[in-house]
C-alpha cells in the first residue's frame, strides 16, 4: 500500500512537471513584443491621431512580416487618449501598468503628449512621441532637464516657428503682420511666441496680437479688428478645424492677404470645412509632402496606397517614423531592456525617415527639415524642404 502510494505520488509529480515544462514552452514561443500605441482616435483632432495611428499600424505589419523584432512578433496594444490631457494620463497608464508593454508611441496633440510623458517617466518606459512639437513634452518643466525616457520623431516649435516667420519675410515679403493664437492650446502659444520674435528680430512688425478659444465658431469680431490694421499677412498656428473656419470668415469680409500656419493645419477636412477658393493664397510649415521624393517615401506611399486606399498625408507619415524610430531603438539595444532601449535610442543617428535622413539630438528632438506647402484650388502644392 506504501509502495503504491509512493507510485502514485511520483507519477503525479511527474505529470506537474511535464505539464509545467509544456506550459513554459507554448509561453515563451508565444510570448510576442508588446508596444503600446495610443492616439487622438475620438475627439476634435481624431484626424491626426487616425492618420498617424494608419501609418503606425502600416509600420508593425511590415516589421513583423519581415520577421518581427529580435525574433519576436510585435503585438500592438492600442488605446485613445480622446485628444483630452487627463485622457491622456489614463490611456498611458493603461498600456503600462496593466498591459505591461515594453514601449509606447503615439501622439499628435502637444498637450497630451506633455501628459502621457509624465506617465512613460514615472514608470521609466521609453516613449516615442510622433508628432507633438512643444518643446515641454522632452523636457522637464521645473528644472529644464531633458526627460530620460522620452523621445520625438518630429522636429520642434522653434524650428518650424522660425522657418515660417522667416518665409512670411522672405519669400511672401511680409512686414506688416497680425497673429491669431488658440488660447487654449499650448502648441498654438508656443508657435506664435517663436514666430513673433523671429519676425520681429527681421526686421517685421506686429499689428495685432488676437487670441481665440478651441471650439469657437464666430471669428468675424476679431477679424474685423485685424481687417482694420490692414496687415500683409495673418498668421495662425491654429488646428484644422477652427482654422477652415476663420479663413472662410475672413474670405467673406473681402481680407485676400496670404494666411500662413503650421502643421497642424494638415488634414483633409481643412478643404471641406474652409472651402477650396477661400484656403487660395494660404500657406503651413510641415513635417511632411508626398511630392518630396526619396526611397523610404516612395515604398511608404505606395505601401500606405496599397493598405488603406488613399494617399498617406503627414501624420500618417510621422506615425509610421515614429513606430519606426522605436523599433530601430530596439533593434540596436538588442534587448527589450527599458533602459537599454532609452540608450539606443538615445544615441539615433542617420535614421532613415520618411523625409531624409534625421537624427535625435541631445534633447530627444528629430534633427529634421521642415516641408512649406501651399494650397492652391484644395490641393497641396510642394514649395521647398527647409534644412536644419
Amino acid at each position: 500500500m506504501v509502495k503504491k502510494s509512493r507510485y502514485i505520488g511520483h507519477l503525479v509529480l511527474v505529470l506537474i512537471l511535464i505539464t509545467s515544462l509544456f506550459s513554459g514552452c507554448g509561453n515563451s514561443e508565444s510570448k510576442d513584443i508588446k508596444i503600446g500605441m495610443v492616439y487622438e482616435l475620438t475627439g476634435n483632432t481624431a484626424s491626426y491621431g487616425t492618420s498617424a495611428a494608419n501609418g503606425a499600424k502600416l509600420a508593425f505589419k511590415e516589421v513583423n512580416a519581415k520577421g518581427g523584432i529580435l525574433g519576436k512578433q510585435v503585438q500592438l496594444v492600442t488605446a485613445d487618449n480622446k485628444g483630452e490631457p487627463s485622457e491622456s494620463t489614463n490611456a498611458m497608464s493603461k498600456v503600462i501598468t496593466q498591459d505591461k508593454v515594453v514601449a509606447v508611441t503615439g501622439f499628435t496633440v502637444s498637450s497630451c503628449g506633455i501628459a502621457g510623458s509624465a506617465v512613460a517617466e514615472a514608470n521609466k518606459i521609453p516613449f516615442v512621441a510622433a508628432a507633438t512639437v512643444n518643446p515641454r513634452v522632452t523636457l522637464n518643466d521645473q528644472t529644464g532637464k531633458v526627460k530620460d525616457y522620452t523621445f520625438r520623431a518630429c522636429f520642434i516649435d522653434s524650428f518650424q516657428g522660425t522657418v515660417g516667420a522667416n518665409f512670411a519675410l522672405n519669400s511672401l515679403k511680409a512686414k506688416r503682420t497680425a497673429i491669431m493664437t488658440d488660447n487654449s492650446s499650448d502648441y498654438s502659444k508656443g508657435l506664435a511666441q517663436i514666430f513673433k520674435s523671429t519676425f520681429t528680430a527681421g526686421g517685421g512688425q506686429i499689428l495685432a496680437e488676437e487670441a481665440y478659444l478651441q471650439k469657437d465658431q464666430d471669428f468675424k469680431s476679431i477679424l474685423t479688428t485685424i481687417k482694420a490694421q490692414n496687415p500683409d499677412l495673418i498668421y495662425i498656428p491654429g488646428y484644422y478645424e477652427d482654422v477652415g473656419k476663420i479663413v472662410k470668415q475672413a474670405r467673406e469680409l473681402g481680407i485676400t492677404v496670404p494666411v500662413l500656419g503650421a502643421d497642424a493645419w494638415d488634414s483633409p477636412k481643412l478643404v471641406e470645412i474652409g472651402g477650396p477658393t477661400a484656403l487660395n493664397n494660404t500657406y503651413f510649415t510641415n513635417f511632411y509632402s508626398v511630392e518630396d521624393k526619396n526611397p523610404t517615401s516612395n515604398a511608404f506611399v505606395e505601401a500606405y496606397k496599397q493598405e488603406y486606399g488613399q494617399t498617406p498625408d503627414s501624420m500618417a507619415a510621422m506615425g509610421y517614423d515614429a513606430a519606426y524610430l522605436l523599433v530601430d531603438g530596439i533593434t540596436r539595444a538588442n534587448s527589450t531592456d527599458p533602459n537599454k532601449i532609452r540608450e539606443a535610442l538615445a544615441a539615433t543617428q542617420t535614421f532613415k525617415s520618411v523625409s531624409g535622413d534625421m537624427s535625435l539630438n541631445a534633447t530627444h528632438d528629430a534633427v529634421r527639415g521642415v516641408v512649406i506647402i501651399e494650397m492652391k484650388d484644395g490641393n497641396q502644392v510642394y514649395k521647398e524642404t527647409v534644412k536644419p
